[in-house]
């Protein structure tokens, strides 16, 4: 099986509100406690595009913006603009949708023209360009619940193909109500990987191949586990528990039509 590199972690969750606060936890060296997220601010981004920002937006920005930061830098020092990227999120930015539906419920259906645009699925990689000023390739994906998984495949992919590093974004947040009675999500989460496909000093090195459909693997810690099952992009927080706590694990993600094994071996 092909190698990659994990150089990096992004994290944005509740009680994980970074890679480098909630390491501790995932490792399993404290008590994972669901705390609220503090406020997020997308503050690479130019003032005008800062105000109108989802919380969707600010959450992937927040998460790939610490993948990046932790990083070892290019050259010149900007390796956020060197880097193709994947955003993958189940659902895309439900907030927008409910303004947009509640618009055309409404007489004259005056939908705005910041929402229309904010509306497609690869808006929060758009974002990330106008942040970094990156102009290599980016794919927004969605599977479902098996998002992280095809996500990761994806940048697998495009890692091995172009022989360069990519950073993977995969975020989902809860829906408005109504939405949220058909589509439950228990809790904003965000993480980022930046991935090299070349030996390189990083955390952890991953190997994955196609596994049969089986059940994905859970976590022992409940809390946890509640937030792994009741977000599709915190399906890969066993693969960041592994990394944390430092030692060889399999890890199993589940996808529809099939499944993703991932062999983590310690930096």
């Amino acid at each position: 099986m092909k190698a990659l590199t994990v150089e990096s972690v992004g994290l944005c969750a509740p009680g994980l509100p970074s890679w480098a606060a909630g390491r501790a936890a995932l490792a399993g060296e404290r008590a994972y406690a669901p705390e609220p997220l503090p406020a997020i601010a997308a503050s690479l981004l130019p003032a005008n595009e800062r105000r109108r920002v989802t919380a969707t937006i600010k959450l992937a920005l927040h998460a790939a913006q610490e993948a990046v930061g932790s990083a070892s830098a290019t050259p010149d020092g900007k390796l956020a603009a060197a880097l193709p990227t994947v955003f993958a999120s189940s659902g895309g930015d439900s907030e927008v949708l409910d303004n947009i539906c509640a618009a055309l419920a409404l007489p004259d259906r005056a939908v705005s023209p910041v929402h229309f645009h904010q509306s497609v699925h690869n808006t929060p990689s758009g974002y990330w360009s106008i942040a970094t000023g990156c102009r290599h390739p980016s794919s927004s994906l969605s599977a479902y619940d098996g998002s992280f998984g095809g996500g990761l495949m994806e940048t697998a992919a495009l890692a091995w193909a172009e022989a360069t590093r990519v950073l993977l974004v995969a975020y989902d947040l809860p829906p408005p109500f109504p939405l949220s009675d058909r589509r439950r999500i228990v809790a904003p989460f965000a993480l980022a990987l930046l991935l090299n496909p070349n030996p390189a000093r990083g955390l952890a090195t991953l190997r994955l191949e196609p596994a049969a459909p089986s059940t994905a693997t859970p976590l022992a810690d409940p809390e946890l586990e509640r937030l792994r099952s009741g977000n599709p992009a915190a399906r890969g927080l066993p693969l960041l528990c592994a990394i944390a706590r430092r030692r060889a694990e399999s890890i199993l993600l589940a996808g529809r039509g099939g499944g993703l094994r991932v062999e983590v071996e310690p930096a």
